[in-house]
């Protein structure tokens, strides 16, 4: 679960800016929400409060079971392995195989060999990479680098994925599949957030939509796919 109460985030650097003003979000176990809205909007901002990189000003914030404001910093790493994090320019490690990739975030968490020969070639047969376990980064796709990085962000099955503009460096018809594949590991149970601009996308998948506009909420409700946002 993800909740913000009565959240507000202020930036005496630059003129004193109210980046989030009085934000009250509720994201239920297991839910896909879009978050858009343009630059400057927010939404960076309420990433970096999801993440711990930011405390708020005024509220509170609480993820997978944390209360953001009395997590000490020796538990924050602890508490970012509940998260996957998937971004748009897929940082993955070039001289690794896709295997190799996925593996090595399961490795510097510790788990053992047998749970990591298990468990990479499930999340990469979720994303349609099997036959690509012994290429490298290099040779892929943007399409399927990007689907690697969303292996990797599920490979430790996390409560929670955040995809920061997943589709942000794809050409327009691979980011419908990306978004495809987000939706799966949503069916798991995992619950997705992903931040986006491109409109069209979330229009044609409908669902959860929290719009922000200058620091606030200007709409969080549901449309059905192909439905115009007020």
């Amino acid at each position: 679960m993800v909740e913000l109460k009565n959240v507000d985030v202020h930036y005496k650097d630059g003129g004193g800016v109210d980046a989030l003003n009085d934000v009250n979000i509720r994201i239920e176990d297991g839910e896909f929400v879009f978050v858009v809205g343009s630059s400057g909007a927010g939404k960076s901002t309420l990433l970096k409060l999801l993440t711990r990189e930011k405390h708020p000003t005024n509220g509170r914030v609480f993820v997978n079971g944390y209360n953001m404001s009395k997590l000490k910093g020796r538990k924050v790493p602890m508490f970012r392995r509940s998260i996957g994090m998937i971004f748009q320019d897929f940082r993955l490690i070039p001289h690794l195989t896709v295997y190799e990739n996925v593996a090595f975030v399961l490795r510097v968490t510790d788990k053992s060999s047998r749970f990591i020969r298990q468990r990479v070639p499930y999340v990469l047969n979720l994303v349609g990479l099997s036959s690509r376990a012994k290429a490298y980064p290099p040779q892929l796709s943007g399409g399927e680098q990007q689907r690697v990085a969303i292996a990797r962000a599920f490979a430790s099955d996390p409560g929670l994925i955040i995809a920061d503009e997943p589709t942000g460096n794809l050409d327009p018809e691979l980011s419908y599949g990306i978004v495809e594949v987000l939706k799966d590991i949503n069916k798991t149970g995992t619950t997705v957030i992903m931040v986006t601009h491109e409109h069209d996308i979330v229009k044609y998948f409908g669902g959860r939509i929290i719009s922000l506009k200058d620091g606030t909420i200007a709409f969080d409700d549901y449309i059905g796919g192909g439905d115009e946002m007020e």
